[in-house]
């Protein structure tokens, strides 16, 4: 019972503690104009600050991500094949690779893939 409330004390102390000093840290700061504007190798930025995002460049960085999950989703079949040596392993790698497949074959025919277009 007392290391449960010395482990609660702690838990709600270090939060605390934390936040307070975040609190005196933040409010010692001198809020200027100067320190709030953007700084762009030493001279004022032209031109507007918030320029239009590519969406083709998000949506390839989505696919680039999911297939790069996936990828780390294959990594244990083999050696899990090579130990276990089972069938049903290997038509669970083979339906995993047929439904990668046909996702990147999907986006290839749409073209989300293509950065000329």
């Amino acid at each position: 019972m007392y290391i449960m409330s010395v482990a609660l004390f702690l838990s709600l102390l270090i939060p605390i503690m934390v936040y307070m000093l975040s609190c005196m840290l933040y409010y010692r700061a001198n809020i200027d104009r100067d320190k709030m504007s953007a700084f762009e190798c030493g001279f004022e930025a032209d031109g507007k600050a918030r320029i239009p995002f590519s969406t083709r460049f998000f949506l390839l960085a989505i696919v680039f991500i999911v297939f790069d999950i996936e990828v780390v989703l294959i990594m244990p079949f083999p050696i899990m094949i090579m130990l276990n040596q089972s069938l049903p392993i290997m038509y669970m790698f083979m339906a995993f690779m047929i439904i990668l497949m046909v996702g990147l074959f999907h986006e290839w025919n749409e073209g989300s893939l293509s950065w000329l277009n």
